[in-house]
């Protein structure tokens, strides 16, 4: 671990990824805490401009409603559907990829095939699909993102498998007797596990805009703030209330950025080539 971190500090943007990815956890944790009301009340008069009025520090908006409230309460949504819909995603994906790679042959075939569909389909557009049936909520948003996202993690544990099975320690435990699926999950996850780590960090963050994307077209869960949901609601009122959309989208700009900062220092940090070249 000391080697882990001494690589990835060495990558500053990573570092200043990972402090702004603490703000914004920090921030969800205490937002109950900082806006104890609904970020659904109306506190104060509509389109109160920022930094006027210190019990509104971020302005309000069409209705009344605390921007900074909702930028809290928010944070926790987003935070939620990423992390949830990458885990969700994950064990998807990487059974699905580790049985194609380690048995290979129609095993292969008819997984790469499901695979294939999933891919060809935009995922977007899935994922718009799914919610409308699904019924618009927070359990529907992950469902559906962890479906159009588990893809990738299958063709890239398939590729990392198929490089490990002719490997010597591989092929020891084959002649020890031990069985194809204790195989894969003894000897070749545990060596999968960086570049599992690296594209999950990246998944996150395409989860977050895809969420934000889903609420700003108004599929989002009515019953919960989200960061999505404001930039929808003040978008007709940009020229009025520039204030609405900016705040939550600079919030999503940072967030993103800075999951993908981190994908990046783990990338460096993980990768065992780039490591010999520090050395």
């Amino acid at each position: 671990m000391s080697d882990f971190w001494k690589a990835f500090k060495q990558n500053r943007g990573a570092v200043v990824g990972l402090w702004v990815l603490g703000l914004v956890l920090i921030l969800s944790v205490v937002a109950p805490f900082l806006f104890p009301a609904s970020p659904w009340d109306m506190v104060n008069m509509p389109f109160m401009p920022p930094f006027q009025d210190q019990s509104v520090l971020l302005g309000t908006d069409t209705l009344g409603r605390d921007i900074a409230a909702g930028l809290a309460h928010g944070a926790y949504v987003s935070l939620l559907v990423g992390f949830v819909s990458t885990i969700v995603s994950l064990a998807i994906g990487i059974p699905i990829g580790a049985a194609a790679g380690y048995f290979g042959g129609w095993v292969d075939d008819i997984l790469s095939r499901i695979t294939e569909f999933f891919q060809v389909i935009p995922s977007f557009a899935f994922a718009i699909v799914l919610v409308a049936i699904f019924q618009p909520s927070i359990t529907s948003i992950i469902v559906a993102i962890a479906l159009v996202s588990w893809p990738p993690v299958a063709r890239l544990l398939r590729g990392e498998v198929m490089a490990l099975k002719r490997r010597e320690f591989i092929e020891a435990a084959q002649l020890s007797g031990q069985s194809g699926f204790t195989i894969i999950w003894r000897q070749i996850l545990p060596n999968t596990i960086s570049p599992v780590i690296v594209l999950a960090s990246m998944m996150v963050a395409t989860a977050i805009l895809t969420e934000s994307a889903l609420d700003f077209m108004g599929l989002g869960d009515p019953n919960v703030m989200s960061w999505g949901y404001i930039i929808g609601a003040g978008r007709t009122v940009l020229q009025q209330a520039w204030w609405i959309s900016f705040f939550p989208g600079l919030a999503i700009l940072l967030t993103v950025l800075a999951f993908n900062l981190i994908g990046e220092g783990l990338n460096d940090a993980l990768n065992p080539r780039l490591n010999k070249r520090r050395q």
